[in-house]
C-alpha cells in the first residue's frame, strides 16, 4: 500500500512539522492527535485481525471509517469559565463560543483560539516594577525617563508615572485576536500618547495640585475612544496616576514655589474671612447709629413741637388775662423749683402768741433741719 511506509516523510499530510498550510492550530486549544500515528496503529491492528495479514476491500473501508471517526472526534474542546473560544475554519473566523464543551472542525480544517476575557492586565508607563533579588516579596521601581518626562502646557517638564488596567473586551474578543498584532504594546503606546496630550495642554501647577483627579478619567475616556477607533477589542478599566513631580534636578525649587502658592492661598483665605466678619459688623454698627440718630431727631422735633404748642396755649391765655397768667406761671415755676427742698412758712405779722412759723415737713413726719428750727426771716 502507498501508506505502508510509516517512516520519514511519507503520507499525504506529512509535508512538514506544521501541516500542509505551514502552521498548526493557533490559540490555546487542545493539541490534536497525531493522525499518522493513529493510522499506523490502526493498520497494524487490522493486519492482526484480518486473515493472511492483508486488509482487502472491506477491511480498508472499516479502517477508513474508524480513522474518520477518530479525526472528527478530535474536534471537541472545552472552554473555561473565564475564557471565550474563537472558531476558525481554514483560517477564517466563524463564531465565538462560551464556556463548556464545544465543537469545531478538527485540525487542519479548523482551529480554536481561546482568550481569557476576564483576566485583568496591568501596564506600567514611566517605570518598571522588578522583584528584589534578595527579597522576592519586595518590588523595586526602575524609572524610565523616556516614557515619564512630558512637556506641560506652560512649557515646563513633568515626571508622570501611571498605570493602565485593561482587559479583553468580552463583547468583541475577535477584534483583539485579529485586528491588533501586539495588543499590549498598542495599549501602552496609546495610553502614553493620550497622557502626553492631556499634560501638554495643562499648566504644571494645575497638574501638581487640583487637576490630578481630573486627568485620570479624562485619560481613561480618551484612551478607550482611540482603541475603539482601532477596533482593538480592549476595555480600559482604570487609569491610575501614581505620581506627578517636577524633574529631579529642580524638584526642590518647585516645592518652594508650591509652598509659597499654598501660603498665598492661606493668607488670601484668612483675609477674606476677616473681611467677611468685619464688614457685616461695621455695616450693623453704621445702621444702628443711623437709627439712633433718626430716633433722636424725631424725639427732639416732637419735643420742640410740644413746647411750641404749649407756649402758644399759654400765650393765648396770657392775652386774655395777663395778671392771672403771670401769677400762675410764677406759682408753677416756684413749685417746680422748690419741690425737692425743705420748706418752712413764717408769718411775719403773727402777734397772738402762737409760734409764727409752720414746719410743713414736721406735719408730714419728716424732721426739719436744725437751721430751719432757728427760724427764718
Amino acid at each position: 500500500m502507498p501508506w505502508s511506509n510509516q517512516t520519514g516523510g511519507g503520507g499525504p499530510w506529512k509535508t512538514g512539522p506544521k501541516g500542509p498550510w505551514g502552521q498548526g492550530p493557533s490559540g490555546g486549544g487542545s493539541t490534536p492527535p497525531d493522525l499518522e500515528e493513529l493510522l499506523r496503529r490502526s493498520q497494524d491492528r487490522l493486519r492482526q485481525v484480518m486473515p493472511g495479514g492483508s486488509l482487502g476491500g472491506r477491511g480498508f473501508i472499516i479502517f477508513g471509517a474508524i480513522a474518520l471517526a477518530a479525526w472528527l472526534s478530535s474536534g471537541f474542546y472545552t472552554v473555561g469559565p473565564n475564557e471565550v473560544g474563537l472558531n476558525m475554519v481554514f483560517g477564517k473566523y466563524e463564531k465565538k463560543t462560551s464556556s463548556g464543551l464545544n465543537y469545531n472542525w478538527p485540525y487542519p480544517i479548523g482551529a480554536v483560539n481561546k482568550l481569557k476575557v476576564t483576566d485583568r492586565n496591568s501596564i506600567e508607563i514611566g517605570f518598571v516594577s522588578r522583584e528584589d533579588a534578595r527579597r522576592s516579596s519586595v518590588q523595586t521601581q526602575v524609572d524610565v525617563p523616556a516614557e515619564s518626562l512630558m512637556l506641560t502646557g506652560d512649557e515646563n517638564i513633568a515626571d508622570v508615572k501611571f498605570r493602565v488596567i485593561w482587559q479583553i473586551d468580552p463583547v468583541r474578543p475577535e477584534d483583539f485576536a485579529f485586528n491588533v498584532r501586539e495588543p499590549r504594546e498598542t495599549v501602552k503606546a496609546v495610553a502614553e500618547s493620550v497622557m502626553r496630550e492631556i499634560v501638554g495642554r495643562t499648566p504644571i501647577q494645575r497638574i501638581l495640585t487640583a487637576e490630578r483627579k481630573v486627568i485620570e478619567p479624562a485619560a481613561q475616556d480618551l484612551t478607550q475612544k482611540v482603541l475603539n477607533d482601532y477596533k482593538a477589542g480592549v476595555l480600559i478599566l482604570q487609569v491610575q496616576l501614581l505620581s506627578v513631580d517636577p524633574p529631579e534636578q529642580v524638584i526642590a525649587a518647585f516645592r518652594d514655589v508650591t509652598a509659597a502658592q499654598q501660603d498665598l492661598d492661606r493668607l488670601r483665605n484668612e483675609a477674606e474671612a476677616y473681611a467677611n466678619r468685619v464688614v457685616p459688623e461695621a455695616r450693623g454698627d453704621a445702621a444702628r447709629i443711623v437709627q439712633e440718630a433718626e430716633g433722636y431727631r424725631e424725639q427732639t422735633v416732637n419735643q420742640a413741637k410740644g413746647q411750641t404748642s404749649r407756649f402758644d396755649q399759654v400765650y393765648q391765655q396770657y392775652v386774655k388775662a395777663p395778671e392771672v397768667t403771670r401769677e400762675r406761671l410764677y406759682l408753677e415755676t416756684m413749685e417746680r423749683v422748690m419741690e425737692g427742698t425743705n420748706k418752712v412758712i413764717v408769718d411775719q405779722n403773727g402777734g397772738t402768741g402762737v409760734v409764727p412759723y409752720l414746719p410743713l415737713q414736721g406735719l408730714s413726719g419728716a424732721t426739719p433741719p436744725a437751721a430751719a428750727q432757728g427760724g427764718a426771716k
